[in-house]
Formats: C-alpha cells, sequence, structure tokens
C-alpha cells in the first residue's frame, strides 16, 4: 500500500486535520530559507501533539549532522530527509551519531539521476522535481526503477491518484499541493488522501 507524507505542517490546526487523516508520515522544515521553515522549539510542541501512529520527518539543507541527531535523539523527529548536498560521507558520518531512518531527496531530470538515487546508502530515496517548485517531473523516468521511493514533485488531489496506480511509488509527498494561499487546506488535505486510498482500494 502506498504510504502518503503531507509536508511542510506548521500550525496546531495542521496537527489537528493530520491526527484525523492518519497518514503515515508528515514533514516539519528546519530549512530557514522555506517559507515553510519552523524553529526546532515550535516542531516540538507540534509533536507533542501528534498521533503516535504518525511519524514526524525533519526535513534539512545543509545542516550540521550534529544538529540533526540532536532532534531525533530528543524525539522532536523520528526520520530525516535530506535536501541539500549531503554527498555519501555526510549520510555515513550521520549513521554513526543515530540510527533512524534517512530520506535523501534527488531532483530528477535525467536517467543518470535515477541512477545515482539507486546508489545511495540512505534507507529512503525521494524523488523530486526540485526543491519546493510545485511541478511535475517526466514519471516515464521512473518506468524502470528497481529501489521502493518516496514521489515528490507537484503531486496534487488531481493527479495523486494516476500516480499511484502508474507508478506504485512506496510513498507519495505532497506540500504545496495541498495548500491554499500559502497554508495547509483541510479540504485538500482530506482530498488528496482519499485520492490515494481510494486507487489502493480498487
Amino acid at each position: 500500500m502506498t504510504k502518503i507524507k503531507l509536508c511542510g505542517l506548521s500550525r496546531m490546526e495542521d496537527i489537528e486535520t493530520v491526527n484525523e487523516l492518519k497518514p503515515e508520515y508528515i514533514g516539519f522544515v528546519f530549512a530557514p530559507k522555506s517559507r515553510r521553515y519552523i524553529t526546532p522549539q515550535t516542531a516540538a510542541e507540534l509533536k507533542q501533539l501528534l498521533s503516535t501512529e504518525i511519524q514526524a520527518v525533519g526535513v534539512f539543507v545543509n545542516e550540521s549532522p550534529k544538529k540533526i541527531a540532536e532532534l531525533l535523539h530528543s524525539g522532536v523527529i523520528d526520520i530525516t530527509q535530506l535536501h541539500g548536498d549531503e554527498d555519501e560521507g555526510y549520510i555515513r558520518q550521520l549513521k554513526q551519531l543515530t540510527d533512524k531512518p534517512i530520506i535523501k531527496a534527488f531532483r530528477v531530470e535525467t536517467e543518470n539521476d535515477i541512477a545515482n538515487a539507486e546508489r545511495c546508502s540512505a534507507d529512503y530515496i525521494l524523488l523530486d522535481s526540485g526543491a519546493g517548485t510545485g511541478t511535475v517531473f517526466d514519471w516515464k523516468l521512473l518506468m524502470n526503477i528497481r529501489r521502493p521511493y518516496f514521489l515528490a514533485g507537484g503531486l496534487s488531489p488531481d493527479n495523486v491518484g494516476k500516480a499511484v496506480t502508474t507508478l506504485h511509488p512506496f510513498a507519495v509527498d505532497v506540500s504545496s499541493g495541498i495548500e491554499t494561499g500559502g497554508t495547509k487546506d483541510k479540504i485538500k488535505m482530506a482530498a488528496f488522501i482519499a485520492a490515494v486510498r481510494k486507487e489502493e482500494k480498487l
């Protein structure tokens, strides 16, 4: 069954919504340049309200491994997602500090990008069109991938059903596709999850 990650949560009402909808993962963005950035303190407060059935993913861009490990060990997040220039040496360093799962994001433009992603030593890979661009990349590039992956980039309630039936990704990841005016929209969040789960039942 395709798992669901709703990313970029920042408000108490976002947490109340996901506790009702029960996606497998939610994301807190710790990249200061992102408009969805929240502080570790805010994330800790939100995590306290989050259902224990849902795992919190921390999204980072070129952060120090020590800082990430601290957030993992303190229970603010359960999983790390790396969205910067982190290489294999960086991933090795982080794995020495924590045994929690690591997701590494890759921007997909060519088959070569897929090959690089498949070689990555992170626990999971995430395939995206770019850093929060809200656009879809060419899914045909994924037809021969042999590794489970999180699919991101331009997903919305309108196209995620097709993504699930065509590609059967391990998980789908959405942020801007469930927003209205830059904040999370409860109706769109519910519609996104319903679209994924409907395809799973067919």
